[in-house]
């Protein structure tokens, strides 16, 4: 117990001392403030507003009345459709980290703990043990913070009240903590037993199941769309382990069963438990196990940072691959011939590659799907925008690699706009390019609106560019890590909250108006281009100052 609680009071001090730094600027304190002014506006209003209440509908007497009547709602099909389709994320979130956990290793620690720690007269196991449950903290706040922003909005009209929002995001971060240290487990028995290969046999198989229960009710189903979701999406696959306990947390404010939930978090700490006495009981002395993985977690922070340059290997299907690139030019355009020769390395070809060739191909067999009938359009349009969220993720970790605080970046004689247009001109090229091979097709075997083409293009660069801008101005504009950990978050919320959402509602009023889903996206890309131009500008005002910076020395 006295060695927990050391781990425990050098956490303390270590939070003290950030707290301190911040106290030191209270100017630094504003975005929280407003953050939380925010949240304070959308979930008291309602307490002192008059309760003006719609006449509540019960979808089960709906559901009934239906029967009776031999005809199943849209209503319902669309419940259905969105709880299977969250469902089906976390499925997918579930079957990614199992699979990733036989690629690569899983450390709770830093260097720092390692050199502090492993050095100090503490067991293995209680430094195991503390650092696992304490690995919760952030997760369950994440996890609150995010429910809070994404029902602050709507609090008023679905009646939600605080408690249920922390109840959701409890139930989020119970499925999001649980991850790790399972993956942590699948690490410790490998090293141990080398139970690698039995593990990839078994995620294969889930994966395989989880498919084979979509796409034996669809092909039942009049509808293929009708079906598809109708065992994942049942109450009994609450009781799946992990994805299912969460949604039954999750979806409290609908069924109110709170012995229900009560019931899988009691589930969640005792599958908790297990995981962690194997874990304790079969890693022995872990040490030299998890220094390799804790050391490569490291350099990835210190090439976010622009502290240390990235392997071009990463993420390559041709790393040994002989290139005969030709000489682009001098000055800026290095920058463009670096990226094109490390493009040329990742995939077969520079401007389309083997994973946007699946992605196309995805899309295809949906819009073939949908011509038979099989498919909803619905479906096309839903899967058009999780390709918008992709490359708007992707533009976010573009620049993670700290290149453009690299000495070559700011010596290289050209001005700040060439040097910023070379540093993403293959980005935009490749993503202009898979968004055509993608749309095109899938608009004329879909018999879709001729004017998603050039929304869909539109709105595939816009968000790229604003995820790359925004993380350049959070990984240029600030130095100090704890400010990156802080401040990074609060003003994405504020990009979101006032670029981002308004875009989308600009969208979202036109289709509601025109019932035409290109319409709607073309809402969207006139209320992004004013997003993206802003912070386009900001970005590279921050890339000159910091750039003068350099140079005063």
């Amino acid at each position: 117990m006295n060695e927990i609680k050391l781990l425990f009071r050098k956490d303390i001090l270590i939070l003290f001392n950030n707290i301190k730094l911040i106290l030191k600027n209270p100017l630094r304190l504003l975005p929280y403030l407003f953050v939380v002014g925010y949240f304070s506006f959308f979930y008291f209003r309602r307490t002192v507003k008059s309760t003006e209440s719609m006449p509540e509908v019960d979808l089960d007497q709906i559901q009934d009345a239906a029967n009776a009547l031999n005809v199943v709602p849209d209503k319902y099909y669309a419940k259905l459709a969105i709880i299977g389709g969250l469902t089906l994320i976390a499925l997918g979130v579930l079957i990614f980290q199992l699979f990733r956990a036989t690629k690569k290793n899983i450390s709770f620690f830093t260097m720092a703990d390692v050199n502090l720690l492993f050095t100090s007269p503490v067991s293995p196991s209680n430094i195991l043990v503390y650092y696992m449950i304490r690995s919760i903290l952030p997760v369950l706040g994440g996890s609150i913070f995010f429910m809070l922003y994404a029902s602050a909005q709507v609090v008023n009209q679905i009646g939600m009240s605080i408690a249920e929002v922390i109840l959701m995001g409890f139930g989020l971060a119970l499925f999001v903590f649980m991850l790790f240290p399972l993956k942590f487990l699948i690490y410790t028995l490998h090293t141990k037993y080398n139970v690698l290969d039995y593990v990839k046999r078994g995620v294969f198989g889930l994966g395989l199941i989880l498919f084979l229960m979509m796409v034996i009710p669809g092909v039942m189903a009049e509808k293929f769309w009708h079906g598809m979701f109708a065992w994942i999406a049942s109450p009994w696959f609450d009781f799946f382990p992990l994805v299912g306990w969460s949604r039954a947390i999750i979806l409290y404010p609908s069924h109110e069963n709170i012995w229900l939930v009560i019931g899988f978090s009691t589930v969640y700490f005792l599958v908790f438990g297990i995981v962690l006495y194997t874990v304790v009981i079969h890693s022995g002395y872990y040490y030299e196990d998890v220094l390799e993985s804790t050391k490569s977690k490291e350099e990835a922070k210190e090439k976010v940072k622009g502290k240390k340059e990235a392997n071009e290997s990463s993420m390559s299907l041709n790393a040994k691959k002989q290139l005969d690139v030709p000489d682009f030019g001098f000055g800026a355009k290095a920058l463009y011939w670096r990226n094109y020769v490390h493009s040329s390395r990742q995939d077969f070809h520079p401007l389309f590659g083997l994973y946007g060739l699946g992605f196309a191909g995805l899309s295809f067999i949906f819009a073939g799907l949908t011509y038979f009938d099989w498919f909803s359009h619905q479906v096309i349009y839903f899967y058009l925008l999780i390709l918008i969220f992709i490359y708007w993720i992707a533009g976010m970790g573009r620049n993670n690699v700290g290149d453009l605080k690299k000495p070559y970046f700011i010596l290289i004689p050209a001005t700040w706009s060439a040097k910023f247009w070379n540093l993403i001109k293959l980005d935009l090229m490749q993503t202009l390019i898979f968004a055509v091979i993608l749309i095109v097709p899938t608009v004329f075997i879909a018999k879709l609106s001729l004017l998603l083409i050039p929304a869909f293009v539109l709105a595939m660069l816009m968000f790229y560019l604003s995820g790359f801008a925004m993380t350049t101005v959070t990984n240029v504009g600030f130095e100090e890590g704890w400010d990156r950990k802080l401040i990074k978050p609060v003003m994405m919320i504020g990009v979101l909250l006032f670029g981002f959402v308004p875009a989308i509602g600009t969208g979202l009023f036109v289709f509601i108006i025109s019932k035409q889903f290109a319409y709607g996206m073309i809402g969207i890309c006139v209320g992004m281009a004013l997003v993206t131009g802003v912070m386009l500008h900001v970005a590279m005002d921050l890339i000159s100052k910091i750039e003068f910076k350099e140079q005063d020395g």
